[in-house]
């Protein structure tokens, strides 16, 4: 982390200075604004904590709930999402509180007496090493709470409007701020109230039921499987031996997801109810608690539960639904029209919860949208920046779909149903790279290249997040992860692989270094705001295939030595070497003639490129920002 570079600070440096609209913040909505967020679920929150980052943009978040969540429904985080919550600083404490999976256990009948369970199988959580980032278990509105503090203490100071919901919205593409929004006061102190507000644009993260999805008239697409379980967050006293550890349960009497949750004691259960007649108009919401713990007691047999304490619990049906688009444009006008109101989370995908999939893809929509529209705010890049949203993932929440279908189907199965008495752990193993949020890959479009280079660095799929691997920072030679080091400042990552060469002799990377720092077609220099640091739009990193002990860094090019701040200090930060341990060239297959791979402010990989193609680089940035 670094701070100083604007003077000594004493005081906590993950609160930011505040900026812009954050010095003089008033907590009432105004009559006009940039962003108006609806919702402050998971993909509400972390696109006000990116957008709280930039203190000239006037974003504002307004919630039903009089405050902050109390207890969530979603509690799983795949190791995309830690990777996610490490770019905004809460990785370690978060992963601290929660429950750490490791593997989980399957159990089926005892094949020498069926009415009872007995364990099959222990299938370790990640066999294959798809990521360093655990798979945690944790309460939503835990998540929420780190989220908050985010966006709280980045200069903008943005906080939730809480007690206002949404009620319908007009938009005129032809005002400076087209899309009006009415509210409707749901708080003790503003309830019916009506306000009006207009905004440039609006995210409606607002739930499975959202009004804004309603107001600029997508439709949901999908239907229900009839097949109803119950879930429960309990405290219970049991001889069940893997209480904590994550389980999948088929008996004769039904199936179970059991999850063991934060803090040693509470676990999840999802309980399977049976088919459910077509025409039962939900009644079976009303099957009541204690039929849910008959029903997991008599799938668990020999063991026992007896049901302490029920912190939450539901019944609900299996839907799956994806919404037709995640923007206001009709499909047949997305070549004429720029989106100015879009959705995303539940708003536009709805599915079974046991894939643990609901908060993890939410929060990436909302990561996907906020540096775009950040981009197009400030001016920095053209508003059909904006239609990429809805052509990424409206294809990822599809795919969300198409798996849990499939997963929570077999999870529904009964034993004799399944092609072999081993198919649910091995479709869990085989497919472990979907849950863990690493199979998203975005297609070739404006700010996604062509693989024509994926062959300098194999282990970096373009359209794929960018999987991290050590180096050795040159400046204090500490070996730290360099994905780790990709904050979500909305900033793009250049990282130079050198060639051969050590610094100070002949080389591509040498060429490509005055290139960036002198040529006016360079993107640090043709993008970067007037009066603005030159790294406070492109992080360029260079990683030397040298042993760290072997670069000399008073020869590194002066690219890699960015004046920061006001007092001009130069970032020591931005040297990077291998060391006998840790060679990334080797462990990620890059091209020992040095490559470019560019990185989105979202950290997936956008294109590749050789170092002797500056100009490639060069018309790869032009069509994302404005001159």
């Amino acid at each position: 982390m670094q701070f100083h570079h604007h003077g000594y600070v004493s005081t906590d440096p993950r609160v930011l200075p505040a900026a812009g609209i954050g010095i003089n913040r008033s907590e009432d909505l105004p009559d006009t604004m940039d962003v108006l967020i609806v919702g402050a679920g998971p993909a509400g929150m972390i696109t006000a904590a990116q957008l709280a980052q930039f203190g000239d943009i006037s974003a504002y978040l307004v919630e039903r709930r009089d405050g902050r969540l109390q207890i969530g429904q979603a509690d799983g985080i795949q190791a995309r999402s830690v990777e996610t919550f490490q770019a905004f600083g809460f990785a370690d404490r978060i992963s601290a509180e929660a429950y750490h999976i490791t593997e989980m256990c399957f159990w089926k009948p005892d094949p020498h007496n069926p009415e009872n369970i007995v364990r099959t199988a222990r299938t370790p959580d990640d066999e294959h090493g798809i990521s360093e980032f655990p798979h945690l278990i944790v309460n939503q509105a835990r998540v929420l709470d780190y989220y908050a503090e985010y966006a709280k203490n980045g200069p903008a100071r943005l906080t939730p409007n809480w007690g206002w919901e949404f009620k319908s919205l007009e938009i005129d593409r032809d005002e400076e701020y087209p899309v009006t929004v009415t509210l409707i006061g749901a708080g003790a102190e503003n309830e019916g109230q009506e306000r009006t507000v207009r905004a440039k644009y609006v995210l409606g993260a607002d739930g499975a039921r959202s009004k804004v999805r309603d107001a600029i008239g997508a439709q949901h697409v999908g239907g229900v499987s009839y097949h109803a379980w119950g879930v429960m967050d309990v405290l219970a006293v049991t001889d069940f031996p893997d209480v904590r550890i994550k389980c999948a349960i088929q008996s004769k009497a039904g199936s179970i997801l059991h999850i063991p949750r934060e803090g040693g004691y509470l676990f999840r259960m999802y309980v399977d109810l049976g088919e459910v007649a077509a025409d039962d108009n939900r009644k079976v919401r009303e099957t009541p608690l204690e039929t849910i713990i008959a029903k997991a007691n008599e799938i668990i047999k020999p063991y026992s539960l007896d049901v302490k304490d029920v912190a939450w619990w539901s019944v609900y049906e299996v839907g799956h639904r994806v919404t037709d688009r995640f923007d206001d444009v009709p499909s047949e006008q997305v070549a004429e029209l720029t989106p100015h109101v879009f959705i995303a989370g539940d708003a536009c995908h709805t599915h079974s919860a046991k894939a643990g999939q609901g908060m993890n893809v939410s929060m990436q929509d909302g990561f996907n949208l906020a540096w775009k529209i950040r981009q197009v705010v400030q001016g920095l890049s053209p508003a059909s920046l904006l239609s990429t949203y809805t052509a990424e993932r409206q294809e990822i929440a599809q795919n969300l779909i198409d798996f849990d279908r499939e997963w929570s189907s077999m999870m529904a199965a009964k034993p004799e149903e399944l092609e072999s008495p081993s198919a649910l752990e091995e479709y869990y193993v085989r497919t472990a790279e979907f849950p863990a949020g690493f199979m998203t890959q975005y297609k070739p479009s404006m700010i996604v290249g062509e693989a024509t280079h994926q062959d300098l660095a194999a282990g970096y799929p373009i359209g794929k997040r960018f999987k991290s691997y050590k180096v050795t920072r040159l400046s204090d030679s500490n070996p730290l992860h360099l994905g780790h080091l990709h904050r979500a400042d909305g900033r793009w990552r250049i990282y130079v692989f050198a060639d051969a060469p050590a610094p100070g002799e002949d080389s591509k990377v040498a060429a490509l270094a005055e290139f960036l720092a002198s040529d006016p077609a360079s993107p640090v220099l043709a993008h970067t705001p007037e009066g603005q640091d030159l790294n406070s739009l492109f992080d360029v990193k260079v990683i030397y295939q040298q042993d760290y002990t072997d670069v000399d860094v008073l020869k590194v090019p002066k690219a890699f030595k960015t004046p920061n701040g006001p007092f001009g200090l130069i970032d020591q930060d931005q040297i990077f070497a291998t060391n006998p341990d840790h060679d990334i060239f080797a462990g990620r297959e890059i091209s020992r003639d040095g490559t470019i791979i560019v990185v989105r402010p979202d950290q997936y990989v956008a294109t590749i490129l050789p170092l002797d193609a500056p100009e490639e680089l060069a018309a790869f940035f032009r069509p994302i920002f404005t001159p």
